[in-house]
């Protein structure tokens, strides 16, 4: 049954893999893209206002490019990146769990889907940690840049 994979924590592991080497992928081939993510897991530092953060639905869309893109970069299993917000263009650093991306989206085509279930506790979805991907993404001198978000 359906219910029986998506509600396995193997198939989230896997999930949150694919969902790290196709940022990744698109990092390298500086590709600007979007996220469907949940807002509820979402964190914003500084909080953004009432009157923003209010408005946001619970699957909320955020598109990187432009300083947004530069800034953003994957960290403890997390995509994390600046953005402007509101009229004001208030700032905030945003931090996404890989595992809440729901949809990564490229010219309005989704490119990658996750099915896998909430269910599944975050600490079950631990991927051999920072350093093991970080090592295997920065085997190639190239994505160096990518470390911070600098190019």
């Amino acid at each position: 049954m359906l219910e029986n994979i998506i509600e396995d924590a193997s198939f989230a592991k896997l999930m949150q893999k694919n969902i790290e080497d196709l940022i990744v992928y698109l990092f390298e081939k500086e590709q600007n893209f979007g996220i469907l993510c949940k807002i509820n897991e979402t964190e914003f530092n500084p909080p953004l206002p009432e009157e923003i953060s209010s408005s946001f639905r619970q699957m909320t869309l955020f598109f990187l490019a432009g300083y947004t893109y530069e800034t953003a970069m994957i960290e403890d299993d997390c995509l994390i990146f600046e953005a402007g917000f509101g009229p004001e263009n208030i700032g905030s650093v945003v931090t996404v769990p890989l595992i809440s991306i729901m949809q990564i989206i490229i010219d309005e085509t989704p490119v990658l889907i996750n099915l896998a279930s909430q269910r599944v506790k975050k600490q079950e979805l631990k991927t051999g940690g920072v350093e093991n991907s970080m090592a295997a993404f920065l085997s190639n001198p190239e994505n160096a840049k990518f470390l911070k978000g600098k190019k």
